[in-house]
């Protein structure tokens, strides 16, 4: 191989790794395991589009709901700029959708982003924040009163295992976040990469982002 090949196959390497989308997802004490690494599971194995950052409190060992820690890899205060956002639920979002600061860091730092995305409790944050303000969205059924609680300018769809509005996803609860990653990435670089995905990964996905048994059974349909 010539060194003009050599140089021109290095820029184009450059250039794919420039190109990623940057996925940041928001750690916080009390956050729920699936939410976070079900979608980041998806996300990683296509490392030729995204690359993936975790932030939280301070860098280090941030505590599930379920008990183990996760990794941030940088603190709220110097988190890096997002191309897609994505809040988790889970138990911690009690208290957070009650910290005005924190709510405003949340809405400064994402709103330049291509993507805005929530899984289960995590919409809770994103409506706190005023980041689903004139926006549909959806929750975690079990929660989704308290959710829309707190964000009464939303448009709450009680009956959807993700909803999409422009540039806001958000999902149902925990392992509906990653049917709308896969809705996600269709969307981002077509079906056919998506189904590879979820192939790759022996994992079947609902494609329907309507499919939703879990509104009934939670006492919400009388609500649509």
């Amino acid at each position: 191989m010539s060194t003009d090949q050599q140089e021109s196959d290095g820029a184009t390497r450059v250039a794919n790794i420039t190109s990623r989308r940057r996925i940041v997802t928001v750690l916080f004490d009390g956050f729920e395991l699936l939410d976070v690494f079900g979608p980041l599971e998806l996300y990683g194995v296509l490392s030729d589009h995204f690359q993936i950052s975790l932030i939280g409190p301070q860098p280090g060992p941030v505590m599930s709901s379920q008990g183990p820690a996760a990794h941030a890899d940088h603190a709220y205060h110097d988190a890096p700029r997002p191309d897609i956002v994505l809040v988790p639920g889970g138990m911690g979002t009690r208290a957070l959708a009650q910290d005005q600061a924190w709510l405003q860091w949340l809405a400064d730092w994402s709103t330049p982003a291509e993507l805005i995305t929530s899984v289960c409790t995590g919409s809770a944050l994103l409506a706190a924040a005023g980041l689903l303000d004139g926006y549909r969205a959806t929750s975690n059924k079990r929660a989704f009163v308290w959710a829309a609680a707190q964000g009464p300018d939303v448009e709450w769809i009680p009956t959807a295992r993700w909803v999409e509005d422009r540039n806001r996803w958000t999902s149902s609860g925990v392992a509906a976040g990653m049917d709308m990653t896969l809705a996600i990435i269709s969307r981002l670089h077509g079906s056919e990469l998506a189904n590879t995905l979820a192939d790759a990964v022996e994992y079947d996905p609902h494609t329907d982002a309507a499919w939703d048994p879990y509104a009934e059974k939670s006492g919400l349909t009388g609500s649509d």
